[in-house]
This record gives C-alpha cells, sequence and structure tokens, in this order.
C-alpha cells in the first residue's frame, strides 16, 4: 500500500551521518496492518517491525517507533518528522518522485476478499461496493481493472475489513496476506478468499534524495537477508520466505 497524497514541499532530511551521531533512527509506521505491523496489547509487534529492528540493530542503532494513521507517514516523511518510514508502501512512480524507496523487503498484492464465493475475479467486481483503506494503492487498481459501483474509503484496513463483515460493501480489497490472517482469524465471519488482482513491490522510504541513509538500511537489509535472518522472521509469521524474487 502506499499514501497518495503527498507535500508539494519538503524540507531537509536529517543525513546519514547526523542520524549515526546521535544512535537513534526515527522510524514511522501505522501499527494497524495485521501481520505486518501491529499492536499485540501496548506492544509494535509484526513481520516489518521485526525485520526493521534487525536490519537498524546491523546498522548499529538503536529505533524509535513512531505510529499514526497510515496515510498521513509519508506527508511526514516529507515534512522531516521521521527518518524513515516502514508500512506496506507499494512502489509506484508517483510516489517515488516526492520519496527515496529503499530496497523491497517483501512482494505481495491486492486481494479480493467477499462473503460471496460468487465474488472472486476483477470483473465480478463490476457493479459491486467496493471497500479498501484510505490512501492505499487499491482504489486505483480497482478502477483500472473493473467498474465497481462504489469504491468506499475507510481511515483503517480493518474499518474496511468490517464493512464487509457486516453487509456494508460487497467485497474487500487488501493485501494477500492480511486477507489470509482475517479469514483464519475470524472464520464465523465467513469471508471467501478470491484473486489476486495485481501484484506489488513493497519497501520503505527516506527522504527524497537521502541517499546515504538508504544505501546503510540497503546494505543491513542485503546482511539480514542473506544470514538467515530474513527468511526465519517470514517464515515464522508466514510459512514462507515472502522476499521478491531476485
Amino acid at each position: 500500500m502506499a499514501s497518495i497524497v503527498l507535500l508539494a514541499g519538503t524540507t531537509q532530511a536529517r543525513p546519514y551521518e547526523n542520524i549515526r551521531e546521535s544512535g537513534t533512527i526515527r522510524v514511522a509506521t501505522g501499527g494497524e496492518f495485521p501481520p505486518f505491523n501491529y499492536f499485540e496489547g501496548r506492544k509494535l509487534s509484526g513481520f516489518e517491525i521485526e525485520l526493521a529492528e534487525a536490519v537498524v540493530k546491523r546498522m548499529g542503532l538503536e529505533l524509535e517507533w513512531k505510529t499514526l494513521g497510515f496515510d498521513s507517514l509519508l506527508a511526514g516523511l516529507q515534512q522531516d518528522r521521521w527518518d524513515m518510514v516502514i508500512s506496506s508502501h507499494g512502489i509506484t512512480e508517483v510516489r517515488a518522485k516526492a520519496v527515496t524507496f529503499l530496497a523491497p523487503h517483501y512482494c505481495s498484492g491486492g486481494s479480493i476478499v467477499s462473503r460471496d464465493p460468487a465474488i472472486r475475479s476483477a470483473a465480478d467486481l463490476n457493479g459491486k461496493q467496493v471497500a479498501i483503506q484510505t490512501g492505499s494503492t487499491y482504489a486505483d487498481n480497482v478502477r483500472q481493472l473493473t467498474t465497481p459501483k462504489d469504491i468506499k474509503n475507510y481511515p483503517q484496513d480493518r474499518d474496511a475489513r468490517t464493512a464487509l463483515a457486516t453487509g456494508r460493501a460487497d467485497a474487500w480489497v487488501t493485501d494477500k496476506f492480511v486477507a489470509l490472517e482475517a479469514i483464519q482469524a475470524a472464520p464465523a465471519a465467513k469471508l471467501q478468499l478470491g484473486d489476486l488482482l495485481f501484484v506489488e513491490k513493497i519497501a520503505g522510504a527516506v527522504g527524497k534524495g537521502n541517499a546515504d541513509l538508504a544505501d546503510a538500511y540497503n546494505k543491513a537489509l542485503a546482511e539480514v537477508m542473506a544470514d538467515g535472518t530474513y527468511q526465519a522472521i517470514s517464515t515464522r509469521y508466514f510459512g514462507e520466505d515472502v522476499r521478491c524474487p531476485s
């Protein structure tokens, strides 16, 4: 996913040299997108949380998490409110004009979820009410692939899921791994997994042009991917290695 609304103006991102001197990197995430980033009680958890903590440790830094609404993350990055965002953002050309993306840390895509087993493909969404999270890439992709009656935007992905479960939407489009977890966690809701509509490379982001920070993070990420740490974290959450094919 990714925030669509970005600020026209930017401030100077904190250079990597300054981050190293401080010893702490500020990283923002949504905290509402299981199994990638979410709260277990008051503890921030998830695949992206554990992976980022492993990478930042490899960089020799402490990590300070910031959590807030998903659609504010990239705008706050442009305002230099934090050094990095890691929150399941899909890489697109539009967003790459406003921020510098890091190397992808997993590949996924948008899947259809419905309570009606007949709603499985893009064509089945024609004339239907489709629920999505505000600021995600899913709305644009749904419009390109089908002609829904309406696309209902909700502040959090869980709100879109609730809209489907309570009959206020015919389908919910979300990340395929999020969909699988929701189906397994609430079998009584009788949610049905449909087709994968599109594939995305998912990456963190830093301020536009902050190349030194991006290079340092990418180097540490590559090391974590090479030494078995990534595979162990991924297998614990998904039962498989979810890195993008090389």
